[in-house]
C-alpha cells in the first residue's frame, strides 16, 4: 500500500511548489496573481486527473474479481479471530469463528445503566482516498462550473469529503476562510459569495439546521454581512439576502445563489427525510451528490453517479467486510444464508453484514482479550459480525459488484420493514395532514420506554413537523392504517394482537438537532454520526420524549 500511495503523491509535487506564498510565487515566476491562480488550477486538475485514473484502475481490477478480493478480505478476518484451524478460509469456518449479532434492544441495562453505543473508527485511509479521488472527479465532469475558482462553500466545519486533502482547495475553487471550523464564519463566509455553484455539508441533516439556523438568524446575519470585513462594506449584498430571506423558505437556496447547481453532503444513514425536506423547500431546484456512504463500520460504497437524481452506490469488496443477509417475506433468513457481494441478485433486498476490528466490535465470548501494549485500551480485540440495520436494494451491477440504493430497517417483531418502505408509508400519511411538511422523523419499541402498560408492543414515532403543531387522533391513525397497506407482514402482526397501534408524537422544533448533538458526544471519532431511525437506547429516547408538542 505505501508504494502507490508513494506513486499517486509524486506527481502532487509541482502542486506543492504552487501551493507556495503567492508572494513569493509571484516574484519567481513574474506572473500576475490572476494568471497563476489559473496556473495552480490547471496544474492541480492534471493531478487530479492522474489520481483519478489510478484509482480506477484499481476499483476495476477490485471489482472484476470480488469474489477472489472478498476471500482475501475473509482471510484477513480468520487471521484476525486467531482460531480458524488449519488456515480454513471458508464460510462455514467463518460463521462458526464469528456468530453473527445483533445491535442491542437495551444496552443500559445490559451495562448498569450506562449508555454504551458503539464507537465510530476512522476512515481507512485507502478507502477515503479513493472515494474522495473518485468523486471530486465525477462531481467535476457532471458539474464542471463548480470547479472555478471561488465557487464552492462549505457551510459545516467538517466537510462531506471522506478524505479531506489540502490540495483539494484549488480544485474545487472554494470560497472563504481556508481551515475555518466557526459554523457562523462559514455560513457568512458563504452567504458574502454571490456566485457560488456549489454547497458543501457534512450531512443532510447539519445542512437542514444551517438553513433552519439561518431563518431564525437572518437579521443578525444581514447586518453582518453590511458591515462586512474591515473597510470593505457590502450594503448591497446585504439587501440581497434580507430580500431572498423575506421571500421564505422555499427555493431559498437559490435565491441567495441563483447560479447554485448541486449540493454536497455525505450520505451517513438516516439522511432520507432530511434530503428530502431540503430539497422540498430550500434546495428546491438542485442536484445532489454525495461522494460516499459511510457507517460506523467505515466506509461502505462509492458514488460514482452524480448525476442519478436518488443516489445509488457501488459496494466494494475490502475491509470492512461485508455481507448480505436476503430479506424476504418481511422476516430474514438464517445466518446459514448470507451472500458474497458477486452473488447479489439485481432486484433483490438484503441487510448489510458487516465484519471490522475498529469498530462494532465485540471480542469472542470463548476467548479472553489477549495482553496488549501497555496503555492499549483495546488489546487485540477479535471482529465481530454485525448486523447494521441498513438495507439495500440492488439496481444494478459493476463488473462482479452491485450496485445499490441504500436504507435502514424497523423490526419490533421479528419482521423487517425497510426504511424505503416505512418512509413511503409515513409520507403518505403527511399528505393527508393539512399544511403538514416532515422535516425528520425517528420510532422507538415501547418497551424502551416502558410504555406498553400491559399493552401489545408497539411503535412509538417521534415526527418534527413544520407547519403543524397538533394532530387529531383520527390523524394519527392514519400512519398505522398506511403503515398496515404498505406492509402485509406488519397488517399480520397488526390483525394477530402481536403489535399494537403506532403511536405518533410530535416534537418541538430543534429537538432533532439536539438529538444528533447527542449521538455525536458519544462518538469517538469524527465520522459523522448515521440518524437513526429506531432508537434502542433509552436515554436518547426520552431525550426526544422531553420535547413533546403533542
Amino acid at each position: 500500500m505505501l508504494c502507490w500511495l508513494v506513486l499517486l503523491l509524486l506527481p502532487l509535487l509541482p502542486l506543492l511548489l504552487l501551493l507556495l506564498p503567492a508572494v513569493a510565487l509571484h516574484r519567481c515566476l513574474g506572473a500576475s496573481l490572476a494568471r497563476l491562480a489559473s496556473l495552480q488550477q490547471q496544474v492541480a486538475w492534471g493531478a487530479l486527473g492522474w489520481a483519478a485514473t489510478w484509482q480506477r484502475y484499481r476499483l476495476e481490477q477490485s471489482t472484476r474479481h470480488a469474489a477472489r478480493s472478498q476471500h482475501q478480505a475473509l482471510a484477513r478476518c480468520l487471521r484476525g479471530a486467531r482460531r480458524a484451524p488449519g488456515g480454513s478460509t471458508d464460510m462455514s469456518t467463518f460463521r462458526n469463528l464469528l456468530p453473527l449479532t445483533k445491535p442491542s434492544q437495551a444496552p443500559e441495562e445490559q451495562n448498569g445503566g450506562q449508555e454504551q453505543l458503539p464507537a465510530s473508527s476512522q476512515y481507512p485511509q485507502e478507502a477515503a482516498l479513493q472515494a474522495t479521488v473518485l468523486g471530486v472527479a465525477a462531481l467535476g465532469q457532471a458539474h464542471p462550473a463548480t470547479m472555478s475558482p471561488g465557487a464552492t462553500a462549505r457551510v459545516t466545519p467538517a466537510s462531506p469529503w471522506p478524505c479531506p486533502l489540502p490540495w483539494l482547495g484549488p480544485i474545487l475553487g472554494q470560497a472563504g476562510p481556508p481551515g475555518a471550523e466557526d459554523p457562523r464564519a462559514l455560513l457568512l463566509a458563504a452567504l458574502r459569495s454571490p456566485g457560488l455553484r456549489a454547497l458543501e455539508a457534512r450531512t443532510a441533516t447539519e445542512l437542514l439546521d444551517v438553513f433552519s439556523g439561518l431563518e431564525a438568524a437572518g437579521q443578525e446575519l444581514v447586518e453582518a454581512i453590511a458591515a462586512g470585513d474591515p473597510g470593505a462594506p457590502l450594503p448591497g449584498r446585504a439587501a440581497e439576502v434580507r430580500a431572498a430571506l423575506e421571500r421564505g423558505p422555499r427555493g431559498l437556496a437559490l435565491q441567495l445563489w441563483p447560479q447554485l447547481q448541486v449540493v454536497v453532503t455525505l450520505d451517513a444513514g438516516g439522511q432520507a427525510e432530511a434530503a428530502a425536506a431540503l430539497r422540498a423547500l430550500w434546495c428546491h431546484g438542485l442536484a445532489f451528490f454525495s461522494p460516499a456512504y459511510a457507517a460506523s463500520g467505515g466506509l461502505l460504497a462509492l458514488n460514482l453517479w452524480p448525476d442519478q437524481p436518488q443516489g445509488i452506490y457501488l459496494l466494494p469488496p475490502g475491509i470492512p467486510f461485508v455481507e448480505l443477509l436476503p430479506a424476504k417475506h418481511g422476516a430474514l433468513e438464517d445466518d446459514s444464508r448470507t451472500l458474497l457481494l458477486a452473488e447479489a441478485q439485481q432486484g433483490e433486498e438484503y441487510e448489510l453484514v458487516l465484519t471490522t476490528h475498529a469498530s462494532l466490535t465485540r471480542c469472542l465470548p470463548a476467548l479472553p482479550p489477549s495482553p496488549g501494549p501497555a496503555g492499549s485500551a483495546h488489546p487485540y480485540c477479535c471482529p465481530s459480525r454485525c448486523r447494521l440495520g441498513d438495507v439495500i436494494q440492488v439496481v444494478g451491477a459493476h463488473n462482479q459488484c452491485p450496485v445499490v440504493r441504500l436504507g435502514q430497517a424497523l423490526s419490533v417483531r421479528g419482521e423487517v420493514t425497510s426504511e424505503r418502505l416505512f418512509s413511503q408509508a409515513l409520507g403518505r400519511a403527511v399528505v393527508q395532514w393539512p399544511g403538514a411538511k416532515l422535516l425528520d422523523h425517528c420510532c422507538v419499541e415501547s418497551s424502551i420506554l416502558d410504555s406498553s402498560e400491559g399493552s401489545a408492543l408497539h411503535y412509538e414515532v417521534f415526527l418534527e413537523l413544520r407547519g403543524l403543531r397538533n394532530l387529531s387522533e383520527e390523524n394519527r391513525n392514519k400512519l398505522d392504517l398506511c403503515l398496515q397497506d404498505a406492509s402485509p407482514h406488519y397488517k399480520f402482526l397488526r390483525f394477530r394482537g402481536s403489535v399494537g397501534p403506532s403511536h405518533v408524537h410530535l416534537v418541538a422544533r430543534g429537538a432533532f438537532s439536539a438529538l444528533r448533538a447527542a449521538l455525536a458526544a458519544r462518538l469517538s471519532s469524527s465520522a459523522p454520526p448515521a440518524m437513526p431511525r429506531v432508537l434502542r437506547h433509552r436515554q436518547l429516547a426520552q431525550l426526544l420524549q422531553r420535547r413533546l408538542l403533542s
